[in-house]
């Protein structure tokens, strides 16, 4: 089974790939006997519902990966190095929560959680890949945008991390950021989460050191990478969020930040449209 999703555009394609590695909540049948009971039918801190929450975004010419197994199973936004089994905020396979809870009775072996790299974990990351050298093939560049949502470390409603300032342009960030402020959300810039894995490792803002100076059009290959987090709150009920239940998305909270981001991201779209003269 292919581990994730893959939205294509339906209305004119445009340069922005969105990825949304942490929504998927699916737990394979054996990694579910050797979880510890209470963890089997809930896990914390994952990105709730944001696949609902962002599906309006192929409309806009935006090309969706999503995935669709849970960050705990293998989590996309990790270096793909050892220890691969460990550390929630470091190891692609988490051992415990991000509250240092253990969340398995039997560890999985080492054979297993090779398996998970090549069944979950690659794919993604080739299927990235791929759409974003197509993408610089077309265009000339690419806006990566990595979605993701939080509960805890900050209180502000949106975060954006571009890796202070190293893995997109002031352009770009300043782009999203003037959207989400025309629709009155709190927004800081590379606090605490200034970008995970992906953004660090496909953004690519400068022509990189042998390259061609130009493709035709006389644009640069780069990838403009840029993480958004937003607060559970945001769009979810925050009377569900105390409790060891995965979250409603039928809220009126999630209907009103949906309708918020379809002003945004067409916002976000039409600049890049203007300023690339596409």
């Amino acid at each position: 089974m292919i581990p994730y999703l893959l939205h294509t555009p339906k209305a004119k394609i445009s340069p922005i790939i969105a990825s949304i590695p942490h929504s998927g909540l699916l737990i394979p049948s054996q990694m579910a006997l050797q979880l510890r009971e209470e963890h089997r039918h809930y896990l914390p801190n994952q990105d709730w519902h944001l696949d609902k929450l962002y599906d309006f975004l192929p409309d806009l010419g935006v090309t969706v990966l999503q995935a669709i197994y849970s960050r705990y199973v293998v989590d996309l936004n990790r270096p793909l190095k050892e220890p691969f089994f460990g550390n929630f905020w470091r190891s692609p396979i988490p051992e415990k929560t991000a509250f240092d809870v253990p969340i398995y009775q039997i560890l999985p072996s080492p054979q297993e959680i090779e398996q998970r790299i090549e069944q979950y974990y690659r794919p993604y990351h080739q299927q990235l890949q791929q759409l974003l050298e197509r993408a610089i093939e077309q265009f000339g560049k690419v806006y990566l945008l990595d979605l993701h949502s939080f509960l805890g470390l900050i209180t502000d409603e949106v975060c954006l991390g571009n890796v202070n300032s190293k893995s997109c342009s002031e352009f770009f960030i300043a782009t999203v950021e003037h959207a989400f402020s025309t629709r009155d959300y709190q927004i800081v810039r590379n606090k605490v989460f200034n970008g995970g894995y992906i953004v660090r490792n496909y953004g690519q803002p400068r022509c990189p050191p042998g390259a061609p100076q130009a493709l035709p059009g006389g644009h640069r290959p780069l990838v403009e990478a840029l993480q958004i987090e937003l607060r559970y709150p945001v769009y979810l009920n925050s009377q569900e969020l105390d409790r060891p239940l995965v979250p409603s998305w039928q809220v009126p909270e999630f209907d009103r930040a949906k309708h918020d981001l379809q002003s945004i991201f067409t916002q976000i779209r039409d600049r890049i449209y203007d300023r690339d003269k596409l």
